[in-house]
Parts: C-alpha cells; structure tokens; sequence
C-alpha cells in the first residue's frame, strides 16, 4: 500500500533540562497524556508500580472518535538514558517505543523513535479500521513531533 512503511520513524529534539528529568516524564507511563497525542491514559498493571523492566502497563488511545487499548510491557529503563516497551494489541505484537536520552553540558538531545512490528493483516486491514489511520508511519511523525515540543516544555519549566 503506498506510503505505508514498516521502517522506524525516529524524531529527535534539543532540551534544555537533565536527562534525568526527561527520563522521570518519558518513563511515567500514568502522566504520558500530558505530552502524547493519541494516549489519553495508562495505569501500571499489579504487580508494577514505575518503570522496570518486565512490568506491564494498559493504555487508552484515541484518535478521533476512534478508541483503541493496548497493554505494554517495559523492555528497557535506563535512567538518564533510555526507555523501551513493546506495544501489543489483541496480544499480538504492534510496536515498540523508545526515547534515548544523551546527557550534554547544556540539557539533554532527545530522540523518540518507533518501530512498526505489525503483520500485513494487522497493517492493512485491522489497525486502519480501528484507529482511523491508513498512513501510521507520516501520523507517528506528525505526532511526535508534536510529543516532542509538548515534553521539551514541560521538562524545561520543570528544570
């Protein structure tokens, strides 16, 4: 299908706050709807309280008129430096979100990146009935970009 693309999207931001301070806001799946545009909210599933590897958080999503959930789980949490969970729905694999953090003597650069791990049925067929989106790769884009601004203002009113 054209301009449908399983290669990651990566967006990346300058800010000027400690790494340590993106990291809290990326890594607070339960305050990510202050920055995120499609999640509207998560919550830790028990027995997980914050982020570590191997817990599992629930998210609601929206787009629209069109709602979905999905249930993460925490693959990689570094703090100061990275944060990665696997995305499924309908227990199925469909993406996986990192932020990487890099430290520098003024702020932090911040690069959000995602990675379409959906089947063709899923891609083609569900996911755009579900979510309203045919092109995920321009809307992931378009999204973070936005993410992204959103968090350097809050990390930078927080430093």
């Amino acid at each position: 299908m054209p301009g449908v693309t399983a290669d990651p999207v990566r967006v990346s931001t300058h800010v000027d706050a400690p790494a340590e301070v993106v990291y809290d806001l990326v890594s607070d799946v339960t305050g990510q709807h202050r920055f995120t545009e499609e999640c509207q909210r998560s919550q830790w599933v028990h027995p997980a309280t914050g982020p570590e590897v191997g817990a599992v958080f629930r998210g609601s999503n929206r787009n629209g008129p069109f709602r979905w959930a999905t249930t993460s789980e925490v693959v990689s949490a570094e703090p100061g430096r990275r944060f990665r969970y696997v995305v499924r729905s309908l227990g199925a694999p469909i993406a996986e979100w990192e932020y990487l953090i890099e430290p520098g003597e003024r702020g932090c650069e911040v690069a959000e990146t995602v990675f379409d791990r959906r089947g063709a049925f899923m891609r083609y067929v569900v996911a755009p009935l579900a979510t309203g989106v045919w092109d995920r790769s321009a809307h992931n884009r378009r999204n973070m970009e936005r993410t992204l601004e959103k968090l350097r203002k809050v990390a930078e009113q927080r430093a």
